[in-house]
């Protein structure tokens, strides 16, 4: 099933709570929220306090896209801010099956985060753990950036592993995805679509979110 998980971080915070709900409106289903520390990448971005505001202004689950150092001193925190999935990055944790465990024990699901320079063998020891990976197909730290097309081999065999491991992870991609990428995304195994820009940027939320999910669900038809 594609999911389209539109990112908050190339919407109109003046006018959140309203483009949250056209992109829902338009079939989004799961909202992305990029969270950035000025450390672990060069940006700063949103805490615990706008993820309670948004919590209060949409029922869709909050996935929170933690790009930051030490992410373990502050999960509880978004957990309790309304928090539904949390993911961290492999880079960022020193102690990665910790802090995923610390992520479930706070009832949220558990992701764990690759940048495109990070082979995807480096996750082999977590992959049982995790309720989904999500693959960096850009730089992490500012949208609208374009499209890394090496990420595609890297979806792809993160598919390879959990058919070969018998797991359920979801595959979740971020970065760069838009009309001209989404159909290989999928096609390489993307299952949750993050887009900031190709929604929130120009336009109607609700018709890019359409509009995507309708290339999305197209590609899967011819995937083979």
């Amino acid at each position: 099933m594609i999911e389209l998980a539109p990112s908050i971080l190339s919407a109109d915070f003046a006018h959140l709570a309203d483009q949250v709900a056209r992109a829902a409106e338009g079939g989004g289903t799961i909202i992305h929220v990029d969270v950035m520390d000025g450390h672990f990448v060069p940006n700063i971005t949103l805490g615990p306090q706008l993820v309670r505001s948004l919590r209060k202004a949409t029922k869709l689950p909050l996935d929170c896209h933690l790009m930051i150092e030490n992410p373990d001193e502050y999960i509880p925190a978004f957990a309790g801010a309304g928090a539904d999935w949390i993911s961290v990055h492999f880079e960022a944790c020193r102690h990665l099956d910790r802090t995923l465990n610390l992520i479930k024990s706070q009832n949220c699901h558990a992701g764990v985060v690759i940048n495109p320079a990070t082979p995807v063998e480096m996750l082999s020891e977590v992959l049982d753990i995790v309720d989904y990976v999500l693959v960096m197909s850009v730089n992490p730290g500012f949208g609208a950036q374009p499209f890394i097309s090496n990420s595609l081999h890297k979806l792809s065999k993160v598919r390879e592993l959990r058919e070969q491991r018998r797991l359920n992870y979801r595959i979740e991609v971020d970065g760069g995805v838009a009309l001209d990428t989404v159909a290989k995304v999928v096609r390489a195994g993307a299952e949750i679509l993050v887009a900031g820009n190709a929604v929130f940027s120009h336009g109607d939320p609700m018709i890019n979110a359409q509009n995507l999910l309708k290339a999305a669900t197209e590609a899967t038809l011819l995937k083979v």
